[in-house]
């Protein structure tokens, strides 16, 4: 990949995961085919942050109904699950929402 803005989708902001901010645990969607090391890379040279771990999960697009008898899916997505080190600063971008 290119470039880091290709590899970083965008952040989920849940209860969930601005729970798990305070223990400098954040959530990102990610390209699909990126792996754990351009993901730890990528939020490094964003943030500017040390990264302990990075756990992924692939979700399936769900079947729909787009009218009568047409089936569709919705498209299918990669979760990060970006874990900071202790002496690393926090993501700025959370702090305000937490």
């Amino acid at each position: 990949m290119a470039n880091v803005y290709d590899i970083i989708i965008r952040p989920i902001i849940t209860e969930r995961s601005m729970a798990a901010a305070g223990d400098k645990k954040y959530v990102f969607e990610v390209a699909p085919e990126a792996g754990k090391v351009e993901i730890k890379k990528a939020v490094e040279e964003i943030f500017g942050v040390k990264v302990a771990k990075v756990n992924t999960i692939n979700y399936q697009g769900k079947a729909k109904r787009l009218g009568a008898a047409r089936p569709g899916r919705r498209k299918s997505w990669k979760k990060a699950y970006v874990q900071l080190t202790q002496d690393s600063k926090t993501i700025e971008f959370f702090e305000g929402m937490v």
